[in-house]
């Protein structure tokens, strides 16, 4: 055998070492690991109220009161629910010296004043009871087995971490919420901004009642905004983060919390600003079949007629419409593509450069012609006087800013003697600061890593 290769285990004969496991519960969660064990190569026997379940154990199991299946395994399984705890007390001297590994979760957070593992350990006083815990050789043990069964297991501390680990499937959407907060504040604020500039504007100074647009028009004014800005927001915080390396003049120096925070929920930002993006798309595919538009067409075509007057081709407005259409094809299709690359079923299938080209070369790519559409949009009425109603500049205007300082930083990271400098920074490099008075460097006192 060559020295540098890995010698296999033989399965047929790991099999036959492995130990019984035994599992408190026969309900879904039961039944499913007790398969996974059995097809990992552990015996496993199940401690029940009653054996009228067991037609619906897996095959090669086994089934027995809950003080004979102790007996049976030293690791034993608790996959019942905390409020029927109360038969393990019962078993106390049965359990003593066994592993108890707690698999419980609660239905809401906080719902006790003790996590499920401390409460167990109270109830067993003589058993190591481990979500986490304080026993290394009952971590082990239960390091084996899920590494058995292709898990990778992480040492989470003590048994005093069990209240934490127990909450972590209660969160709900944890790294969406600060996502969702900006868009929902985002869309009510331009919302609402549109319907003062369109609606409450023409209804006082006019005292036209246009209130019917804001079902299609105005929701399609606030929706790419809302995309537009929050897309920007995805590569923001990148390019501040290029500015803050080259600030420090080192990689090692960590961002500040509101930073990390924000980088951490980029991929989120992404696709809920892809989301409002769609909306854009599905309420612009109906303007013309709505009957406002149609009325509008119908009652110019009718005056053109009427008037004898002919409608006059502008090879500008031609241009700038073909450019502004295709901008904004060419844009959500390559945000089309940002968002099929962040599913983990694709994402996994490309190698970092792959990724790192799609999300970062193409993102930008695309900010750029969302952007582009935009101004294309707006064209000239930045300069009309009656874009400014009551002094507030178009919608269009406002969701310009953001797009706009993000290019803009990014233009100043790639010019060469910039992009120079960070690459260094990010392969290792520091620069030699202000040293204290014993040598050491006085900027890189707050490291990312000890």
């Amino acid at each position: 055998m060559n020295s540098n290769s890995v010698a296999m285990t033989d399965l047929s004969e790991m099999k036959h070492k492995l130990e019984t496991v035994c599992i408190f519960g026969t309900g879904d969660f039961g039944r499913s690991l007790g398969l996974r064990l059995l097809q990992s190569g552990y015996g496993v026997v199940y401690g029940s109220r009653g054996l009228k379940n067991s037609l619906l154990l897996p095959k090669g199991s086994k089934i027995m009161s809950h003080a004979e299946a102790a007996c049976e395994a030293h690791v034993i399984f608790v996959a019942v629910q905390r409020e029927h705890y109360g038969f393990l007390s019962s078993l106390a001297s049965d359990l003593g010296g066994k592993v108890l590994v707690d698999v419980s979760n609660n239905l809401k957070r906080g719902l006790y004043p003790e996590s499920n593992a401390e409460y167990l350990s109270k109830l067993v006083p003589g058993a190591t009871v481990l979500i986490c815990g304080d026993s290394a050789d009952a971590k082990q043990q239960v390091t084996n087995i899920a590494q058995s069964l292709s898990f990778t297991a992480l040492d989470r501390g003590s048994l005093r971490a069990a209240a934490e680990l127990e909450d972590l499937p209660l969160q709900l959407f944890p790294l969406w919420r600060l996502p969702l907060n900006i868009a929902i504040c985002l869309t009510a604020f331009i919302f609402f901004y549109v319907l003062t500039r369109d609606v409450i504007y023409e209804r006082v100074t006019n005292g036209k009642d246009i209130a019917f647009r804001i079902m299609i028009s105005l929701a399609n004014k606030a929706f790419p905004i809302v995309s537009l800005v929050m897309l920007s927001l995805c590569y923001l915080p990148g390019a501040l983060a290029g500015f803050l390396q080259l600030y420090n003049g080192t990689k090692y120096r960590r961002f500040p919390d509101w930073l990390d925070r924000w980088m951490l929920c980029r991929k989120q930002l992404g696709l809920v600003a892809l989301a409002f993006g769609f909306l854009h798309v599905l309420y612009t595919l109906v303007i013309p079949i709505r009957y406002y538009v149609r009325y509008k067409t119908n009652v110019y075509t009718i005056s053109l007629v009427k008037d004898n007057k002919t409608y006059e081709f502008d090879n500008t407005v031609a241009w700038r419409t073909d450019s502004y259409y295709s901008m904004g094809i060419l844009g959500f299709g390559l945000f089309l593509l940002l968002g099929i690359t962040s599913l983990p079923s694709v994402s996994n299938s490309l190698n970092w450069r792959e990724f790192r080209f799609v999300q970062s070369k193409l993102g930008y790519l695309t900010l750029l012609l969302c952007t582009a559409h935009t101004f294309l949009y707006g064209w000239n009425k930045f300069l009309k006087p009656e874009s400014y109603r009551w002094w507030m500049p178009p919608a269009y205007m406002l969701s310009l800013v953001v797009p706009c300082v993000v290019l803009i930083l990014k233009l100043i990271l790639i010019t060469p003697c910039v992009d120079r400098k960070v690459t260094r920074i990010r392969q290792g490099w520091e620069r030699q600061g202000k040293t204290s008075a014993n040598g050491r460097d006085t900027k890189i006192n707050q490291r990312l890593m000890a």
